[in-house]
C-alpha cells in the first residue's frame, strides 16, 4: 500500500484542487475607520444553479484512528464546499483531482497550520474532514439545493493508500 507524503498547505501547492482561505501574504484593506483589516474574497462559493442556497454550519469531528488506510473519496459536483479551523488546531485534506473516479496515484495529502482553512472546488474528490486533534470544530460553507450533491467513490482493498503521521511527528 502507498504511503501518502503529507505536503505543507499552500495556495500553490492546492491550487488544482481549490482555494487555501487564509490572511498571510494576502492584499487587504482598512475598514470600520481604520480598526480593521478586511482581507477580501479570499475564496467565492461555487454553486451549479441560481436557484441554489449557500448554508454555513459548524462540524466537530472526532480525529480517525491512524494510520488511515484512505478506503473512499466523495466530491460535490453542484457546489464548492469550505471547511475552515475554529480552535487553529492543524487539520490534514485529502484530494484527488476531478474526474469520473478518483485514481490512487493522483491523490495528495496536505497538512493546514490550523489558521488555514480550504475551499473544495465543485467536483473534486476530497476525504470528508480529517481532524488530528481528539474533537474540533469547523465552521462549513457549502450549497443546498435540488439534486444529489455528494458522490462517494469506494477504493477496492488493493487500490488504497494509507495516511500516516509517524514521519510528521504527529
Amino acid at each position: 500500500m502507498r504511503t501518502l507524503t503529507i505536503e505543507p498547505l499552500t495556495q500553490s501547492a492546492f491550487a488544482p484542487f481549490g482555494d487555501v482561505i487564509e490572511s498571510a501574504g494576502r492584499d487587504f484593506f482598512m475598514i470600520n475607520n481604520g480598526s480593521t483589516r478586511r482581507y477580501h474574497r479570499l475564496s467565492t462559493v461555487e454553486t451549479a444553479a441560481a436557484e441554489d442556497e449557500v448554508l454555513i454550519s459548524i462540524f466537530r469531528a472526532q480525529a480517525l484512528p491512524r494510520p488511515l488506510p484512505i478506503a473512499m473519496l466523495e466530491r460535490h459536483p453542484l457546489g464548492s464546499q469550505a471547511f475552515m479551523p475554529l480552535h487553529g488546531k492543524p487539520f490534514l485534506i485529502v484530494v484527488a483531482p476531478i474526474g469520473e473516479e478518483p485514481q490512487p496515484g493522483q491523490i495528495h495529502a496536505f497538512i493546514s497550520n490550523g489558521r488555514q482553512g480550504v475551499n473544495y472546488r465543485r467536483g473534486v474528490w476530497h476525504h470528508p474532514v480529517l481532524s488530528i486533534a481528539p474533537e474540533d470544530d469547523f465552521l462549513v460553507i457549502d450549497r443546498a439545493g435540488a439534486g444529489n450533491n455528494c458522490d462517494e467513490h469506494l477504493f477496492p482493498e488493493d487500490q488504497r493508500v494509507l495516511l500516516s503521521l509517524v514521519d510528521r511527528g504527529i
